[in-house]
């Protein structure tokens, strides 16, 4: 799918998009003031920038004829953003890309909505999200949804969201921002932490290394990343070589459960374990993320495979 910005206003203005006919919802109530949680805003280049402060990293591009958001962390942080945002000058964003449906990248839609123009998510992060919600939707769902690319054009900037495959969960996309050469890659990209693989909402080990594979293929030696997570000490953004390290543990760990099914081993055998071999520098960056989950989730997979 491919929009400009005159196009995609007018469409949003009519109420359809994508075959959605979604009425946006109501801002949040007038006398509802979040609370303020600082952040740290880091232009990259070419005006598209990074915000910092509590969930996934979100990405910014601000320029003379308009503004795309990427992510949208918590109702604090996406406050805080709206607050501090560089260059925004009150002036509404023309839209809000969500890279995949998990709240600490969707929680903040809300406070966005009142806003943004509208808000892209590939059609399974979209559906992922409105079950989380459970009998309650969440407000901030995507007004467009699409399966294989969307594209959008703001001055002379071309923005491009792309979904390949089933990675982190079924519904993952990147962002490109093809002048300045900056890709947003979501969380398909753990610097050097244990990643989460989301196995109930649709992942795939397999299809994230291949999502991996080609996002460094259309890459060159001059392309800025920006990450979802980094453990202490790395940063949210590097290069291929940071996607490389990413591949090669997604492939290590799909090796390790393989030889373990091979051998006899048991998933609880998986699970045990503490470090995997060949990367010293991996570590937990929440309790729950270890070793050996990713691991198991690496067997789980190859189990179903037969």
């Amino acid at each position: 799918m491919i929009v400009n910005r005159r196009d995609f206003v007018k469409v949003l203005s009519g109420g359809l998009v994508a075959g959605l006919a979604l009425p946006f919802p109501e801002r949040l109530p007038s006398g509802w003031i979040p609370p303020r949680r600082r952040g740290d805003f880091t232009l990259l280049r070419r005006n598209v920038g990074i915000f910092t402060a509590r969930g996934g990293t979100m990405g910014w591009l601000v320029n003379d004829d308009g503004i795309v958001v990427v992510d949208a962390q918590y109702p604090d942080t996406a406050a805080a953003f709206l607050e501090g945002l560089p260059g925004r000058a009150n002036r509404a964003m023309d839209v809000l890309i969500n890279t995949h449906h998990h709240a600490d990248h969707t929680a903040g839609n809300d406070v966005l909505r009142g806003e943004v123009r509208g808000i892209v998510a590939h059609r399974r992060a979209r559906e992922l999200h409105e079950a989380a919600g459970g009998d309650r939707p969440p407000r901030g769902l995507a007004d467009t949804a699409f399966t294989g690319e969307w594209r959008i054009r703001i001055g002379d900037e071309r923005v491009l969201a792309r979904h390949l495959t089933p990675a982190h969960t079924g519904g993952d996309c990147t962002v490109r921002f093809a002048q300045a050469n900056v890709v947003h890659m979501g969380d398909l990209v753990f610097n050097r932490a244990y990643p989460f693989i989301d196995r109930e909402a649709g992942a795939s080990v397999r299809g994230w290394l291949h999502f991996l594979e080609a996002e460094a293929a259309d890459a060159d030696t001059d392309t800025r990343f920006i990450f979802g997570h980094a453990r202490e000490g790395f940063g949210v953004t590097g290069d291929r070589s940071d996607l490389r390290v990413q591949a090669d543990f997604l492939q290590a760990i799909l090796d390790q459960a393989e030889q373990a099914i091979r051998e006899g081993r048991s998933r609880d055998d998986l699970l045990a374990a503490e470090t995997i071999p060949g990367f010293p520098d991996h570590r937990p960056i929440a309790a729950r993320l270890t070793a050996g989950l990713a691991l198991a989730t690496a067997f789980d997979e190859l189990v179903e495979e037969g």
